[in-house]
């Protein structure tokens, strides 16, 4: 490996670490090659999600932040194509990672397009329209971390992506007080009018306990489809999936103890807590959901 690929890995994992907890603590039970692939994918998300999160990307001119998401595409589109530009470590490692474990390049289209919906679409009617924009920047990601997993069998798709998406959604329910200093709301306006809630008046009342209730067992149905997948997977990667999907799944328990109020602070699952799950992996075999998968 290059030095300029050991760099760029190392900065991947350090991005991991520090705001992706969740997949550095699960793709610790990886082997040490594909750990690194996670992480690489891991910091192109996050660092293509930094630039539409910006300060005012959306509440303002949105021209400035199109404009760096395009250039940073244009850069990992070069960096794919073989021919990194100086100082762009971190996506060269990704490219090298892409190549390595022959994740598709159109996973990256729909992934960036939807990027771009951020600076554009704030408010979604339905759960169907919020899918739409989830097939982007969350089940796609179900399919790029595959490759990495090394599946079983190509019956692993589809709870991948339902991984990703039930991800995502935890992520909105947990975020809903940050995107709206943003200007966003991914809560189906749809379900907010069928409960009476408002997520603008940042109060925990009956309705919004509601709604989240509703939203909560939606992602907990993604979580529970997801769960075959993980006996389609070898060892090392089903410890790592099923890490990941306790933890995640976790943020939902600790939305409910806060009861529902996700405007004054973030729910969060204490680090020990990912430790001593990560640990468990690898001493308890995952269980995995054999009979739904049987003959795959």
């Amino acid at each position: 490996m290059t030095a300029e690929l050991a760099r760029g890995y190392a900065e991947c994992t350090r991005l991991t670490r520090r705001y992706g907890t969740t997949y550095y603590w699960g793709a610790l039970l990886l082997p040490r090659a594909s750990r690194r692939h996670v992480h690489a994918v891991y910091a192109l998300c996050r660092l293509a999600d930094d630039i539409v999160d910006a300060p005012g990307a959306t509440l303002r001119d949105s021209a400035p932040t199109r404009a760096a998401l395009s250039g940073f595409r244009s850069r990992f589109e070069d960096a794919l194509a073989g021919a990194p530009r100086p100082g762009d470590d971190v996506l060269a490692a990704v490219a090298h990672t892409v190549a390595s474990c022959g994740i598709e390049h159109e996973c990256f289209d729909r992934f960036f397009d939807a990027m771009a919906m951020d600076l554009d679409v704030t408010r979604y009617e339905t759960f169907d329209d919020l899918c739409g924009y989830m097939e982007g920047s969350a089940a796609v990601i179900g399919e790029m971390m595959l490759p990495v997993l090394e599946p079983l069998s190509p019956r692993a798709i589809g709870p991948a992506r339902s991984l990703g998406l039930a991800f995502q959604l935890t992520n909105f329910l947990r975020d809903v007080g940050e995107d709206l200093d943003r200007g966003r709301v991914y809560l189906p306006q749809a379900d907010l009018r069928r409960f009476g809630a408002d997520p603008a008046n940042r109060v925990v009342d009956d309705a919004w306990r509601a709604v989240m209730r509703f939203e909560i067992e939606r992602a907990r149905e993604l979580y529970r489809e997801a769960e075959p997948g993980i006996g389609l997977l070898p060892p090392a990667s089903a410890r790592c999936v099923a890490t990941a999907h306790r933890l995640y799944s976790a943020i939902l328990e600790r939305i409910e103890a806060r009861d529902y109020d996700v405007f004054t602070g973030r729910a969060r699952v204490p680090t020990v807590h990912k430790i001593a799950t990560a640990l468990g992996s690898l001493v308890h075999r995952p269980q995995l959901s054999l009979p739904a998968v049987a003959g795959g």
